[in-house]
């Protein structure tokens, strides 16, 4: 009997853990996507707030090239689009951290090419980050005055990403500063508006009035505060990805087998 008992609470657990994904938490995050899936062309606010990702035009998720977990998003087309509408955390916000995995399937091309964009009335900037026209490294500004970085890249103003390789950006905006980070090491600080434009307005993955840039994008977080160097590091590390649900049901079952024995 009590095996069978013991039988039951596995499939039980089984059931939750398929059904009920547990949500990415953490202080000030107001977004994650894992780009592990879409579904009917939403992707899923891993928060749990419920701001999911609209793929308006030809974005796609690739199970092929990724960062960790089953999937990226891909930006491949010139239009590729995808967009989250407005809420109140994504307009209020002025100390701010965006992190995530990004890897270039191709160079510059000649014009200034779109990565993210948070749009707010009157601006594009809040922040924008692009690639530069003639050379493969970041463009990452706000509003009002156009200010952060110039064309940064690996090691700072001027260095050059490499193709078809995952590095981690982080950009964070405490005050009037811009902390830029490349795989966990700050590579840049440099003087952006302590209050950039706000309000109510999307925040853009791919093409704006800008082409997109061509590239795969893994693990976006965004916060409404500024991390430090160690949360930085913590974030690209994985710390706060979702536990697998084979990882969960063996954790789960070893502690029902340690309490039967």
């Amino acid at each position: 009997m009590k095996y069978t008992i013991y039988t039951l609470l596995i499939l039980l657990l089984f059931v939750a853990i398929q059904t009920s994904p547990a949500a990415v938490k953490d202080q000030g995050l107001i977004l994650y996507f894992g780009f592990d899936r879409e579904d009917g062309g939403k992707i899923e606010d891993e928060t749990g707030g419920g701001n999911h990702a609209n793929i308006v035009g030809n974005a796609d998720i690739s199970t092929g090239e990724k960062k960790y977990g089953k999937g990226s998003l891909e930006i491949r087309d010139a239009n590729a689009d995808v967009q989250v509408n407005s809420f109140k955390e994504l307009e209020d916000y002025q100390d701010n951290s965006y992190l995530f995995w990004l890897n270039f399937i191709s160079a510059h091309n000649g014009a200034w090419s779109q990565i993210i964009a948070k749009k707010a009335p009157g601006s594009d900037r809040s922040p924008g980050i692009w690639i530069c026209p003639n050379s493969l490294n970041i463009h990452w500004r706000f509003n009002p005055g156009n200010q952060g970085t110039g064309c940064a890249g690996p090691t700072g103003e001027g260095s050059l990403f490499e193709l078809k390789q995952w590095y981690h950006v982080a950009g964070i905006k405490k005050d009037g500063t811009l902390h830029f980070y490349i795989n966990g090491e700050e590579q840049l600080k440099i003087g952006v508006p302590a209050k950039h434009a706000q309000g109510a307005e999307k925040l853009y993955i791919g093409k704006t009035g800008y082409r997109a840039a061509t590239f795969y994008i893994d693990d976006l977080y965004v916060y409404d505060r500024a991390l430090d160097a160690d949360e930085v590091q913590s974030v690209m590390d994985g710390d706060l990805l979702p536990v697998e649900p084979t990882d969960k049901l063996a954790t789960s079952w070893g502690q029902i087998k340690s309490n039967r024995d």
